[in-house]
């Protein structure tokens, strides 16, 4: 499984990357692209919205079924992946990095330290069978 070590996860497969200026990336796991297979379809959430953890703010389509991506923290969008309008294939071909979905600035930069670290994300999907 890939699941890079300076990021952190959510148990509904979420990465985030903590950028230097306080705001994070998010995108899909590696394992949740592989589940969905290949995408057709990614929405991505609106710039300047507001969002409380957990709430649905995108949604990612596959031949197999569309899936609602969650807010790992509250906050604000600030920016999301135009690219994927086009190419939404990129978060199959890399979802750490071309794949990513939006960035936000979250309300409590401190909340980025309560998700999982690659480890436990590892051993989370592993119990998951």
């Amino acid at each position: 499984m890939n699941a890079p070590n300076d990021l952190k996860y959510t148990q509904s497969h979420e990465w985030v990357r903590l950028n230097d200026d306080g705001s994070v990336t998010v995108g899909i796991t590696d394992h949740a692209q592989e589940q969905l297979g290949d995408l057709v379809f990614v929405e991505t959430p609106e710039i300047d919205s507001e969002v409380e953890s957990e709430d649905a703010v995108a949604v990612v389509e596959s031949v197999k079924a569309a899936s609602d991506i969650y807010a790992p923290l509250g906050g604000s969008i600030t920016d999301a992946n135009g690219a994927l309008a086009d190419e939404p294939e990129l978060v199959n071909n890399d979802p750490y990095n071309a794949g990513w979905l939006y960035k936000m600035t979250p309300a409590n930069g401190t909340d980025v330290e309560q998700l999982m670290d690659s480890d436990d994300y590892e051993s989370y999907v592993t119990s998951q069978g």
